[in-house]
């Protein structure tokens, strides 16, 4: 591998790039830099998103640019070079990126022009003179028809994320820019994929081009591994946070079709606690810089964003990117999983999909020939192994300092002098991973869904089988001391063995030891020793569970059936006698009338 001195870059600028910690140029640098030097031919250059391009045009750029003197003679002032980019977000990073490279060079001004910032200022430094304007192409036009931005000494223009540009619907913009171009410039096109609309652009407005590919036309990021979820669709978001949880230091991005499903996704996720925010286009331009800088710098582990508000987001470290749902169009595919495994670091692209999208999957592997791997969602004790093994590493790991926490020893050591060790570090876990353990505790398992073709129990036949189980677990006798209890309650009314504990010490007081629990899909069975069921039996049955009548009596006395409590919920022959303080007035429950007083207004009985 060549050095940058080899390739031809400047002192000045080889300064600048070492203080950044470059080394050796990445392979898009080595092919383009001396390329773009020794040559003025216009030039395609195709390769991944974080592969190094700003660089790998950037150099040569500058090296081309005349400095502006002190007294202003040199162009007078007027713009040399013209960068366009696809975002706000793009733009920023590339001028910041050319004045770190141009640190030690002389008389170099470099401007960014963009939308959703004052016009004013940006005005204000193309009169004083710049050489480069890094700009979006909306913003550009404004300032060029306002007389600011002079185009008739530009000798060298890049398009940046060229495909993403015309994605974006730029495409007439690229054509008045053009227009006010002088006759002899020269012209630079990057971009990740070579689409149908490049090719057009590029016959257009590029003389006797040369192309260099690093890698394939198209081709995925090197260094990404490519992995499906199938999942039904109501269970896509249940499989996120499966993923998100089995990945502890994950630092994603999760791409979403539609701005709706996108600000939906970000709220579900932080009701559940995770780390994250939204970002698209209904938000102002404020809000987006917040949030931005807010992801970049790590505070926000998860970014929930459309491809339009991502294009051209350029994140260090990305561990993974996340696809809640395809996109149509292929390219966007090849951006969003290029965000992540940049800068020779490994990365994952997930894509979370349904049987209808199955046919994408096998178009993407053509276009961007890699392999795609099938996953099954992690189950619920390995995600819990992984982030017990984060608190473990996070407690072991933390650095204590010893000086700010001494004054307070002697009260710790006073105050846990008669616990055990075993018994403090037990509380400790469960403090930063109880949340996990009652979460997954009694989670459903997300059902795999299978292939057409690969089907083979129909829907009776997985009945037959679900029936015979319910059977086989009602025939369970109870353990040696124990009575088995039924109660009319199950799955479908969210009862579920943390619920069924809550219910006997509220209802029957005191610590109730409980044996083994079966939860079916309407009914349960649970054991209690046989000395506490008459108990048990008498102060459960007759209470209220959301808005239900509770039933409890011993297995052997004679368990409805789940078949016969479905029957009585469809045709609601609930007719138990209720307890006096378990009934309600005619509407519903008086309590949750009493709370809604719109509700016990239109609700109350009318005077006779």
């Amino acid at each position: 591998m060549k050095t940058f001195e080899e390739l031809g870059v400047c002192e000045e600028i080889r300064r600048a790039i070492e203080e950044m910690g470059f080394v050796q140029p990445m392979p898009v640098q080595e092919a383009v830099i001396p390329t773009l030097l020794e040559s003025r031919r216009d030039t395609i250059a195709l390769a991944q998103t974080g592969t190094g391009k700003t660089a790998a045009f950037g150099i040569p750029l500058l090296q081309r640019i005349a400095p502006i003197s002190r007294s202003g003679e040199v162009g007078k002032g007027l713009p040399q070079a013209l960068i366009l980019s696809p975002t706000r977000e793009l733009c920023l990073q590339i001028a910041d990126d050319l004045r770190d490279f141009s640190k030690y060079m002389d008389g170099i001004h470099i401007e960014a022009v963009y939308g959703g910032a004052a016009i004013e200022q940006q005005m204000r430094a193309l009169r004083k003179g710049v050489q480069i304007i890094v700009a979006t192409p909306g913003r550009l036009i404004d300032l060029k028809n306002r007389g600011y931005a002079k185009l008739e000494q530009v000798r060298n223009i890049v398009l940046d994320e060229a495909d993403e540009m015309l994605n974006m619907g730029f495409s007439d913009s690229i054509n008045e820019i053009f227009e006010s171009l002088p006759e002899e410039h020269n012209t630079l096109m990057f971009s990740a994929t070579m689409s149908r609309d490049v090719e057009r652009v590029a016959k257009t407005y590029l003389k006797d081009h040369q192309e260099i590919v690093v890698g394939s036309r198209n081709e995925g990021a090197e260094n990404v591994n490519h992995i499906y979820y199938m999942v039904q669709a109501k269970d896509k978001y249940l499989a996120l946070k499966r993923i998100v949880d089995f990945n502890p230091r994950i630092f994603a991005i999760i791409f979403c079709r539609t701005k709706l499903e996108t600000q939906d996704i970000a709220d579900k996720l932080i009701k559940d606690g995770y780390n994250a925010e939204a970002l698209h286009g209904d938000l102002s331009q404020q809000q987006r810089d917040l949030t931005m800088q807010k992801f970049r710098q790590h505070l926000t582990q998860l970014l929930v964003a459309t491809d339009v508000a991502a294009r051209g987001l350029d994140v260090d470290d990305l561990t993974h990117v996340i696809n809640f749902g395809l996109p149509d169009d292929i390219e966007n595919y090849t951006h969003r999983s290029g965000r992540t495994g940049r800068a020779g670091k490994k990365g994952t692209s997930i894509s979370i999909v349904h049987s209808k999208e199955k046919h994408k999957i096998r178009n993407i592997e053509k276009e961007i020939g890699k392999q795609f791997v099938e996953a099954e969602i992690p189950k619920a004790e390995e995600i819990c192994k992984k982030q017990l093994y984060k608190v473990m590493d996070q407690i072991v790991k933390t650095d204590v300092n010893d000086d700010e926490i001494a004054p307070f020893m002697q009260d710790i050591n006073r105050y846990f002098e008669y616990i055990d060790k075993e018994e403090i570090i037990k509380k400790i876990v469960s403090v930063e991973f109880g949340k996990f353990l009652a979460y997954y505790a009694d989670a459903p398992e997300i059902e795999k869904v299978e292939e057409k073709g690969k089907r083979k129990e129909k829907r009776g036949e997985r009945a037959e089988k679900r029936d015979q189980t319910d059977r086989q677990k009602r025939s369970n006798k109870p353990e040696k001391g124990y009575a088995r209890l039924f109660i009319n309650l199950g799955k479908r009314d969210g009862f579920y063995p943390g619920e069924l504990m809550q219910t006997l010490n509220r209802y029957v007081g005191g610590r109730q030891q409980v044996g083994h629990i079966d939860l079916l899909d309407t009914i349960s069975y649970f054991e209690v020793p046989e000395k506490d069921a008459r108990k048990v039996m008498s102060q459960l049955t007759g209470i209220r569970y959301k808005g239900r009548t509770v039933r409890c009596n011993d297995e052997s006395e004679g368990g409805r059936s789940d078949r016969q409590d479905k029957t009585d919920r469809r045709n609601n022959t609930d007719k138990r006698p209720r307890r006096r303080d378990e009934r309600q007035p005619r509407g519903g429950d008086w309590r949750s009338l009493m709370d809604n007083d719109e509700g016990w207004a239109r609700r109350k009985p009318k005077k006779k």
